[in-house]
């Protein structure tokens, strides 16, 4: 067979999706793919099913359909930052499971589907930086329990839900700077959250306020709790309660973990370098709170008792001092008909006396 017959029969053979993109760089050795800068609309068809980092970071993509890399389920590090993207469809990650990092910076997104990260189950680094986000579905949080790195920097976000932040229970490394921070009431529960995080060893940039005027540009981490004096009942307690759950943290542990205010922003490269694996590692869970359930109804129960013997003893009180006025009058009417008696008894011997010299003179 010549050679000729030999390529033909291999070009047959080998099907074109095992082909490397036009204009991109493909590492047969490390499955690598890099369209870096390549002025790509969309995303580049016919790659190897085995790839397992895809870098299309500097391109003009700008939406991202359902299902656009279902041509590489193994793939591991996902790079889109730099685009032009401002929609992506909630199924766009569906059947890349083994998915660790992926960075959607400098984009335009001004929100994101709650569903986009469901199938996702190993999801590590996620960059959002520098978009035009003003807010994260709550449910969202509940695929990204395995983050340790996380970039929400120079959005336009003013809070962020407790729910979402409840699930970032691994999470080692947060950047929040550039976002224009509301320090309300609604905030106190970021303030608090942070508060844990740092005790825990996490590391995050800065929370700067841009309203009220009153707050602007101080660090929310340094402002005390005694300004948001305006806060409902509700947020008090809260607050009353992270702070005990601090304080049983710090007597249980029994030492404090430093470089809590670090500053120590994450960006583009430093979100898929590698660079928080020499940093503390987060507990797993945060302490239940049950215990404070326990505590409240046991200390109702207490109250109810004492407040029952307070009002047996004022009842039995009240029976003593009517039985004791009424047996009292008993007692002075009895003392009234006696000397009554005593008195008619004294006037019949009077008269008596009085009659008996009256009939000795008549004698």
């Amino acid at each position: 067979m010549t050679a000729v017959a030999v390529c033909i029969l291999l070009c047959l053979l080998v099907p074109p999706s095992l082909s490397c993109p036009k204009g991109c760089l493909c590492d047969g050795r490390t499955k690598v793919v890099d369209c870096r800068g390549r002025g790509l609309y969309d995303i580049p068809r016919h790659l190897q099913p085995d790839t397992l980092e895809l870098h299309l970071q500097d391109n003009r993509i700008r939406g991202l359909g359902s299902m656009a890399f279902r041509d590489t389920p193994l793939l591991r590090v996902l790079d889109l930052s730099n685009n032009s993207i401002t929609s992506v469809s909630p199924s766009t990650l569906l059947g890349l499971r083994g998915l660790h990092r992926l960075s959607l910076a400098n984009n335009g997104l001004r929100e994101l589907d709650r569903r986009l990260l469901g199938p996702v189950r190993s999801l590590s680094h996620f960059d959002l930086s520098n978009n035009s986000l003003s807010g994260l579905p709550g449910a969202l949080g509940e695929s990204m329990r395995n983050l340790t790195q996380l970039g929400l920097a120079h959005n336009r976000l003013q809070r962020l839900d407790k729910p979402l932040l409840d699930n970032l229970e691994g999470l080692v490394h947060l950047t929040l700077r550039g976002n224009p921070w509301r320090c309300d009431c609604q905030l106190i529960g970021l303030k608090l959250w942070l508060e844990t995080f740092l005790f825990k060893g996490g590391v995050v940039d800065e929370v700067s306020c841009a309203q009220p005027e009153d707050m602007k540009d101080k660090d929310l981490q340094m402002i005390p709790y005694q300004l948001f004096h305006a806060c409902m009942t509700t947020s008090y307690n809260y607050l009353f309660a992270n702070i005990h759950h601090l304080e049983s943290e710090r007597s249980t542990r029994g030492h404090t973990h430093g470089n809590g205010h670090q500053h120590s922003p994450m960006g583009i490269g430093e979100g898929f370098g590698g660079a928080g694996a020499g940093l503390p590692e987060c507990e797993p869970k945060q302490r239940p709170r049950p215990v404070n359930l326990r505590h409240a109804i046991a200390t109702v129960i207490v109250t109810g008792v004492v407040c029952g013997i307070v009002l047996m003893m004022m009842l039995a009180a009240a029976v003593y001092g009517c039985a004791y006025a009424a047996l009292m009058a008993k007692y002075q009417r009895e003392l009234k008909k006696s000397e009554e008696s005593k008195g008619e008894r004294g006037g019949d011997h009077t008269k008596a006396a009085e009659k008996e010299p009256l009939e000795n003179a008549i004698a």
